[in-house]
């Protein structure tokens, strides 16, 4: 049976539903893992650990791993956007300095992280099930937290779904090291006509349909279009990270057919704060 609507509570029970065929799903939406990837590369691009240090001319190696979060990380996608974005930052160059990495990735659904867990992975990256909202009481982040707090937090697709999005967005910051950044990777469509009509003409004409014929399921990609309308513009969400207490507030956009839908807001924990 498919019937009723997702509430954000019950979002990560919906994604138990398809988990088994969400790859099949996402892997027929053109762009989609590349923007994941761009997203992170983003990510990586803003920690001010990767940029290039010199001490007396020579350049320096940074201390400690790199501690990486995905923050509903679902089946996996948005982990490997982070897992190769850090492989692109190894070697150092005119940008970057190598650092090793440690990567924690966080979801809710049972399903979707033993979909996840299923793929090879290297060793400095782990799955563990949480939800945003209580990501204080998250025990595997004890280690970045005694090193002073994560460098860097990819949220892919996740504050749209969570029921108190300031709150989330607060515990976030509270778990980044000064400096440290995050990237939020979402839909929006709000205060823009022609991206909404789109985005209504292809969950109703392709997704909707596609999640029927991948798994019998339509309740979460039903949901998947509401959630997408009720979402803050992103003008709203860069507001959210500046009340957060979250500086240098940015927005890239995503091109092709995801341009004025698929969006990455990025910004920094204060380095003295």
């Amino acid at each position: 049976m498919d019937a009723g609507q997702v509430t954000r509570t019950e979002v990560p029970d919906a994604f138990d539903e398809v988990a088994g065929r969400y790859d099949l799903m996402v892997g027929l939406s053109p762009g989609y893992h590349a923007q994941l990837g761009a997203s992170a590369d983003a990510l990586l691009d803003a920690i001010p650990a990767l940029a290039p240090q010199t001490v007396g001319g020579e350049r320096a190696a940074a201390a400690g791993p790199l501690r990486l979060l995905d923050l509903g990380c679902g089946s996996g996608a948005s982990t490997r956007a982070l897992v190769e974005s850090v492989r692109r930052h190894a070697t150092p160059g005119p940008r970057t300095t190598a650092r090793p990495a440690a990567v924690l990735a966080v979801d809710g659904s049972a399903g979707m992280l033993d979909a996840a867990r299923s793929k090879a992975w290297p060793s400095w990256v782990g799955f563990v099930q949480g939800r945003a909202e209580a990501l204080a009481g998250q025990p595997e982040l004890a280690d970045a937290r005694a090193a002073g707090g994560l460098d860097g937090v990819l949220a892919a697709y996740l504050v749209r779904n969570v029921p108190d999005r300031d709150a989330v967005i607060a515990a976030i910051r509270e778990e980044l090291r000064p400096g440290g950044v995050l990237a939020v990777h979402e839909y929006s469509v709000r205060g823009r006509p022609v991206s909404t009509a789109l985005w209504t003409a292809i969950c109703w004409g392709i997704i909707v349909p596609l999640g029927w014929l991948t798994s019998r399921r339509t309740r979460l990609y039903r949901y998947l279009w509401r959630s997408v309308l009720d979402m803050d513009s992103t003008a709203q969400l860069e507001d959210r990270l500046r009340r957060a207490g979250l500086v240098d507030v940015t927005t890239r956009h995503a091109t092709g057919w995801q341009r004025g839908i698929v969006h990455t807001v990025i910004g920094r924990r204060p380095a003295d704060g």
